[in-house]
């Protein structure tokens, strides 16, 4: 099968990362980053995503973002999203300058897959006020797969944004980007659901999941992905398939974590305290887990 074959591609050639009982890893997905318009679906949860960000910096964390993390579907201009998320992308920086930072582009990004545009882009921005170039992700390279290997066992969880189990936002993704960025994008305004979005079509969902899980027993691998905004968290002895959910959620966002030899999934959201008062907390959904009882 096609998906089969495209993921397989992507595990053959990921880059590889080591970690080992000490590291603890964030991993998110779809941010959808936007250019702070009406159409922006970052901006609902922007201040929950840029407190887990905090508290992920501030706890010695890698980050690592798996795909759809700017919209360049509906925003052609990729320094208009910096330009109004300065702060994430400051922040997101500074990870990147204590090498604690990964990229995976995803269907949205997929223009992130030319080391032209990353150098253009992501290497530096413009600071608007003063005309001075600041340095983001100098010399960084984004990936379609990452394979996080263990130092001592060698076990491997493979990462990856997961539209390659999706026909239409894979081979014909730009397609797919016309139609969203022309006509759906439009239509969404009129109460129209966009039927390219995996996101917004639960058979779909269903589909790209089940071809998920099929090459993780396939290949008696660790997956996790993104893609389908649908957080995923197998039990011990199902199909180790993982998905990170998003941070477009409506009341929050979802996280993959990995610290040590646990896995968790864990949600990010706004609570009230009794004065009345709000906060940003973490829940835990599911797990924590331990990895190796994943490994076959």
């Amino acid at each position: 099968m096609y998906e089969f074959y495209r993921l397989s591609k992507v595990y053959t050639s990921a880059q590889e990362i080591p970690f080992d009982d000490s590291s603890k890893i964030a991993i998110m997905s779809d941010c959808h980053r936007g250019d702070g318009s009406w159409g922006d679906n970052f901006l609902n949860n922007k201040n929950i995503y840029s407190a887990a960000l905090n508290f992920y910096y501030q706890n010695n964390y890698t980050y690592i973002e798996l795909g759809d993390g700017d919209e360049l579907w509906e925003n052609n201009k990729l320094q208009d999203i910096i330009h109004i998320h300065s702060d994430v992308f400051n922040k997101l920086s500074l990870f990147y300058k204590k090498g604690r930072l990964h990229f995976i582009y995803g269907n949205h990004d997929m223009a992130k897959k030319n080391d032209s545009f990353v150098k253009k882009y992501l290497y530096y921005y413009i600071n608007e006020l003063d005309g001075r170039f600041i340095s983001l992700f100098k010399n960084i390279k984004i990936h379609e797969g990452i394979i996080l290997k263990h130092k001592v066992t060698s076990d491997e969880i493979f990462l990856t944004h997961g539209h390659q189990a999706d026909f239409l936002n894979d081979t014909l993704w730009k397609l797919s980007s016309f139609l969203v960025e022309h006509v759906w994008k439009h239509l969404e305004l009129l109460g129209f659901k966009d039927p390219t979005s995996t996101a917004k079509n639960y058979r779909k969902q269903k589909t790209v999941g089940k071809k998920l899980i099929e090459w993780a027993i396939r290949n008696k691998k660790i997956i996790v992905t993104g893609h389908t905004h649908r957080p995923t968290f197998p039990d011990v002895g199902e199909p180790p398939y993982f998905n990170t959910g998003s941070c477009v959620h409506p009341h929050g966002i979802t996280v993959i974590e990995i610290t040590g030899r646990n896995i968790a999934l864990v949600k990010w959201h706004v609570k009230t305290r009794n004065d009345g008062t709000l906060f940003v907390d973490r829940d835990i959904m599911a797990g924590p887990n331990k990895l190796r009882d994943y490994y076959h």
